[in-house]
């Protein structure tokens, strides 16, 4: 398996003993985010120390009033990390409002052009953002990876643009009917898994600290989902994650 998203410089205990309970429960890779300056930087020492993890970094949108978002160019300088896979996450989040819209509008605006220029996939955040999001994304024709599904109503849009549309463990939640409803209509090469580790432990978890390891009770409840054998979507997910991020 393939852990798609999670912020191992967020989670304790440190990366190494998380990642050796990863490979014990059968996942191979992790995909993990920085969110500012400090955790980008952080994020790509673990990739560098542990094989099995890759980087994504970005500026996210609650960090758009901050001095981070006038420092991009320290960020392009990051992303030339070889372990550097995409630019993420970010986008817009108009639930938690905490950076001015204006400000995370222009901000994703920055990052997308980086992204464009650097040809990397992007990894999307988006909350209570459903018509500014796809208006965003109007010009970009990259890679786009929907993080932790949570905007049914931005579904045919990201079907329509070909999105790798990711979940996480809020899928398995029993009120998350809406989100599975929305795995069923995914094409099966766009599904993408992840934990979103530390942050939304799957229902058998539910209470605890979120890790990578986790990520197998998503991949199980989504499997039952979709009437299909583990070990394949396992497999269908591991190829489509590699796909998305040109993993080798």
């Amino acid at each position: 398996m393939i852990d798609a998203h999670a912020h191992l410089d967020a989670c304790e205990p440190a990366a190494e003993e998380l990642i050796a309970r990863a490979r014990a429960a059968g996942v191979e890779t992790v995909l993990s985010v920085g969110t500012d300056l400090d955790s980008c930087r952080e994020t790509i020492a673990i990739a560098e120390r542990c094989e099995e993890v890759f980087a994504i970094l970005g500026v996210h949108p609650h960090e758009a009033g901050g001095a981070d978002a006038g420092r991009l160019d320290e960020l392009e300088t990051l992303l030339a990390a070889p372990r550097a896979v995409a630019l993420g996450e970010i986008g817009l989040d108009y639930f938690r409002d905490r950076a001015p819209r204006p400000a995370q509008r222009e901000l994703f605006a920055a990052q997308l052009e980086l992204a464009a220029r650097l040809g990397k996939p992007i990894v999307i955040h988006t909350r209570e953002a459903d018509a500014d999001t796809p208006l965003a994304l109007e010009g970009f024709t990259g890679t786009i990876v929907l993080h932790c599904f949570s905007s049914p109503a931005l579904l045919s849009w990201a079907l329509e643009r070909d999105c790798f549309i990711s979940f996480a463990g809020n899928v398995t939640y029993p009120s998350a009917g809406d989100l599975r409803d929305a795995a069923r209509l995914v094409p099966p090469q766009r599904l993408l898994i992840e934990s979103d580790s530390p942050f939304l432990a799957p229902q058998p978890e539910r209470g605890h600290p979120n890790e990578p390891a986790f990520v197998v009770h998503t991949l199980a409840a989504l499997a039952e989902l979709l009437a299909e054998p583990v070990a394949e979507l396992a497999e269908r997910t591991v190829a489509n994650t590699r796909a998305a991020f040109c993993l080798p």
